[in-house]
Parts: structure tokens; C-alpha cells; sequence
């Protein structure tokens, strides 16, 4: 395996990587010639400038460079028949994203996108619990760092829950209604969409970047049931009836919390690339996951521009 972009998040990917039991990692590539030799000294790879000088080395490749070279480089690839993990978003608009995927079927590779929470210990938990989903809570806050201001916050953080609550509801999404704004950068850097599904279960998604702490917490409303995942401090709480009768007090309802296993979440997702290659399997996150929380991302921020130009125009 290769890596190409070893930066901040690119670096974790060389580690997993190195550190599989099932795959070697023989090459990074990034255009910053001193972390490149820096990472490929870690490792004992052959570091490279130029990302297409990896090709001939290796079987499959994790990209983790800037959103807007997704497509230049993933598809270089796919191209060249070398299978490639993805860092989301799969793409910054959704041609780009149909023909990374149609490529990848063309050749029969694997093209799986990183969305980590769906390694997470909470995702596991949530799926043997969830049956119903009426409506959805998420928050996903944190303080401002100048790292990933090349996207808006709906595609650096909110996109992550976008594609995961995707993922439990598993209906279309039929309407999406946005506010919020850039503050400390050129792009939103603060978000909140209500998301109405065809089933009519509703989400309410806010992500923020220039909040004073960080927090992450999804609260789930089903019927007869309650759950609340804190994913920082890795806790549930379950409120539930304790029988389908009505509620006479609280000595009709059962209340459980519990910790969830803390997990490595990008090994996992590692891992789970190099088993889908490897086996010849589906990609446990498919490259038309991507392209449906990238399409939610962009509907998202269709709506809150919409929104923002009306409150500016009325505002004059």
C-alpha cells in the first residue's frame, strides 16, 4: 500500500498502515519534501514528491490530500487499476463523485470513502438498538483551527453526520432546510439543517467550528425509546417503556446507561479496506455512500445561502 499526502490526518493513515498485519506499507508521497522524507524515515518506505511516482509499487493507496485534489488523484489512480480508500468528501461536486464511482466499477476495484463515525464504537451500539427512528438530535461542535478552512464546516465536520445518520435512517431525503454562516473564515464555519426524510423521521444536524470546547452528542427518538450517545465520553442512556401500557410515573420506565468499547476507528476503517480488497467484498463505506452525504452536504448548502442572502436583503 501507498499513502499519498501524508499531512496532519495523512500521517494517522501511515500508521495504520505500518502497523497492519495484512498489508505493507511500501510508499508515501506529499508535495512538502520534508514531511514526506520525515514519514517514509518512520516507516521505511520510499518517500515521493510527485504521488504518481508511487504507481508500480503498490496494490492500493489511501489519499488524504486537500478535498479539491480528491478527484485529480483518486482517479489517476483508479485509472492505473490500484484500489483507493478515499478521505471524504469523496468529491467537492457530484459529477466528479459519479465518475470516481462509475471508474471504480468500470475497473473492479475497490473504492471505499472515509467516513470514520461509522467505525465508531456508538455506531456499533446504535445498530443493534435502533429500530425506528422518528427524530434525530446531532451536535458536533469545536474550537477553530485554521487546518480544513479549504471547506465550509458542513463539509469538514457536518457531512460526517450527514452520511451516518444516512446510514441508521435509511430512507431519502425528502426536504432540507439550513441557516448559518461564515465567522472566522471565507466559508460557513457554522451549521444547522433540518433534514425531513420520506418516511417523515427529521433530523436536526448543527456543526460548529468556533465553538469554546468540543462536543459530540446524538440524542434518538423512537417509538417507545429514547437514546442519548455521548461520543466523547463514549456513554449511552436508553429511556424506554417498561411495557405497552400507559405511564403511570417513572416506575413505568426503564432507565439504562452503559460505556460502549472504545475503539481505534481509522484502524478499523484500514482494516476493513485492506479485508474488502483482499476478499474481493464491498467496501464497508461504498463510493455511493460518499456521493449521498456528499449531495446531502451540498443541499444543506444550497439552503443556508438561500437563507443567509434573504436575512441580507432584508436586513438592507
Amino acid at each position: 500500500m501507498g499513502v499519498a499526502g501524508v499531512g496532519h490526518f495523512g500521517k494517522f493513515h501511515a500508521n495504520k498502515v505500518a502497523g497492519s498485519a495484512r498489508a505493507e506499507l511500501v510508499a508515501v508521497a506529499d508535495s512538502d519534501a520534508a514531511t514526506v522524507a520525515e514519514v517514509a524515515a518512520t516507516h521505511s518506505a520510499i518517500g515521493y514528491n510527485d504521488y504518481r511516482d508511487m504507481l508500480g509499487h503498490i496494490d492500493a493507496v489511501t489519499v488524504a490530500v486537500p478535498t479539491r485534489a480528491h478527484f485529480e488523484v483518486a482517479s489517476f489512480f483508479l485509472e492505473a487499476g490500484v484500489h483507493v480508500l478515499l478521505e471524504k468528501p469523496i468529491a467537492d461536486n457530484l459529477d466528479d463523485a459519479a465518475r470516481l464511482i462509475a471508474l471504480a466499477e468500470k475497473k473492479n476495484l475497490v473504492f471505499q470513502i472515509g467516513h470514520l463515525p461509522r467505525f465508531s464504537g456508538a455506531a456499533e451500539f446504535l445498530r443493534q438498538r435502533l429500530e425506528n427512528p422518528l427524530f434525530i438530535e446531532s451536535l458536533r461542535i469545536a474550537p477553530f483551527k485554521p487546518r480544513g478552512t479549504d471547506v465550509s464546516v458542513i463539509l469538514d465536520l457536518m457531512i460526517h453526520d450527514l452520511d451516518f445518520i444516512l446510514s441508521l435512517v435509511q430512507a431519502p431525503i425528502a426536504s432540507i432546510d439550513a441557516a448559518g454562516a461564515p465567522v472566522f473564515s471565507d466559508s460557513e464555519d457554522i451549521a444547522n439543517a433540518r433534514v425531513k426524510f420520506a418516511n417523515g423521521c427529521i433530523a436536526n444536524i448543527t456543526a460548529s467550528r468556533i465553538s469554546l470546547k468540543t462536543e459530540r452528542q446524538m440524542r434518538i427518538f423512537q417509538p417507545d425509546a429514547y437514546i442519548a450517545v455521548d461520543f466523547d465520553k463514549r456513554k449511552t442512556r436508553i429511556v424506554a417503556k417498561k411495557s405497552a401500557g400507559p405511564i403511570g410515573g417513572l416506575a413505568d420506565v426503564d432507565m439504562e446507561e452503559q460505556s460502549y468499547e472504545e475503539v481505534d476507528e481509522l484502524e478499523r476503517e484500514v482494516e476493513a479496506f485492506i479485508a474488502a480488497v483482499q476478499g474481493g467484498t464491498p467496501p464497508a463505506v461504498s463510493g455511493e455512500d460518499g456521493r449521498r452525504a456528499l449531495e446531502a452536504a451540498l443541499i444543506v448548502t444550497d439552503s443556508l445561502r438561500a437563507n443567509l442572502e434573504i436575512m441580507q436583503a432584508g436586513g438592507g
